[in-house]
Formats: C-alpha cells, sequence, structure tokens
C-alpha cells in the first residue's frame, strides 16, 4: 500500500528538496511504496488526509495527528542514520 508523506519547510523549494531526495531514496532502498507530498509548513494541516508521516526541515510544535520527523539531520548531514531508522519504524507499520 502507497504511503503518503508530506515534506515541509519554510518556503517548500530548497531544503524540503534536500529532504525529499532523501526520504525517496531511503523508501525506494527499502522496497516501500510512497507518494510524497512538498509543501510549507503552513500547508500542512490543508494536506494532512491520507498522511502517513510528516517530515519536517523546521521546528514545529503542533500535534496534526500524525507521526511527525525533523528532517533537519538530512540538511546538517548529522543524525542521518537515527532519522532514517525512525522514519522506516513509521513507515512500516
Amino acid at each position: 500500500m502507497k504511503k503518503k508523506i508530506i515534506v515541509a519547510c519554510g518556503g517548500a523549494v530548497a531544503t524540503s528538496t534536500i529532504a525529499r531526495n532523501k526520504v525517496e531514496e531511503l523508501c525506494k532502498n527499502n522496497g516501500i511504496d510512497i507518494e510524497i507530498c512538498q509543501i510549507r509548513i503552513s500547508e500542512i494541516e490543508s494536506n494532512l488526509q491520507g498522511a502517513s508521516l510528516i517530515v519536517t526541515t523546521s521546528k514545529v510544535k503542533i500535534d496534526y495527528g500524525v507521526p511527525l520527523i525533523s528532517g533537519i539531520s538530512f540538511i546538517s548531514g548529522i543524525g542521518i542514520d537515527r532519522t532514517e531508522a525512525e522514519i522506516l519504524k513509521v513507515l512500516r507499520q
């Protein structure tokens, strides 16, 4: 079953594109069928329907009722393994 992942940042361009590419590669390498919705953080609430996971490259304090994982490690290069493990844990449920 295809999983919908929301990838969000402030402008839905620079850092979310980096995170999106990393998430796509991770899922492809692990045989997980996904659909990615790349948006601004301000647009998360209106794109929640059917979402399995939210990955952001900015701090978000709102609980959307969907697992939310910080993707800042994809930008900083620090802690990528841990972030990838968290993403896989959510998507394999």
